[in-house]
């Protein structure tokens, strides 16, 4: 699980802490509607979730009111797909069917999916406090950080809910400034393209 830095485990079932997931309800009002990368051990409990190898999150239809993704971290190098993929259908199923998302992603800013699919389209984004976020391993709290800082990212209209909720988690930031606004160069919402589309 990394972002753009070298793979330290071999899993791609790193799941959300308790803590993380009872937060997402809060600021969804309790019901969790998608979750689009769920494996077995995940413990978000969404009213619908894709997991691989049956259902693809990236293939199938995000056309849900409430969308909460754990994305990999690193690239699938089956599917040639990385996380720019993932931020990519948060913003879009925001956009174009007003979803309410959150992410939960590590801390990138100097990225071009952070750039493009972050700056000018959520609404606010958590800094998490934790230095080195403990995510469930294949269920179980095995007791290692996260390599890298992680933040909570929010798309939809309820931003003073987000902040009441998170601000307990890290430093929420007001996007909403920036909402539409070409940062770095990215004006427009462009769909990164599959390796093997190329």
């Amino acid at each position: 699980m990394t972002a753009g830095r070298t793979v330290i485990s071999q899993s791609v079932n790193w799941c959300t802490p308790k803590k993380y997931v009872e937060a997402v309800r809060s600021v969804f009002d309790g019901n969790i509607a998608l979750d689009p990368c769920s494996n077995e051990w995940s413990i978000v409990n969404a009213d619908t979730e894709y997991k691989l190898p049956e259902k693809d999150g990236l293939k199938e239809s995000w056309d849900f009111s409430t969308i909460y993704v754990n994305p990999p971290y690193g690239s699938d190098k089956e599917r040639k797909t990385s996380i720019k993929h993932w931020l990519y259908k948060c913003a879009q199923a925001h956009k174009q069917y007003g979803s309410e998302v959150l992410a939960l992603v590590p801390v990138a800013t100097n990225t071009s999916h952070w750039k493009q699919y972050v700056f000018g389209r959520a609404t606010a984004v958590c800094f998490l406090y934790d230095t080195r976020l403990r995510f469930l391993v294949n269920g179980r709290d095995e007791g290692k950080g996260a390599p890298m800082s992680c933040a909570m990212i929010y798309w939809n209209k309820k931003f003073e809910k987000f902040r009441d909720v998170f601000s307990k988690y890290g430093a929420v930031v007001d996007l909403r400034s920036l909402q539409g606004k070409a940062i770095g160069d990215q004006m427009t919402l462009v769909q990164p393209k599959l390796f093997d589309d190329i």
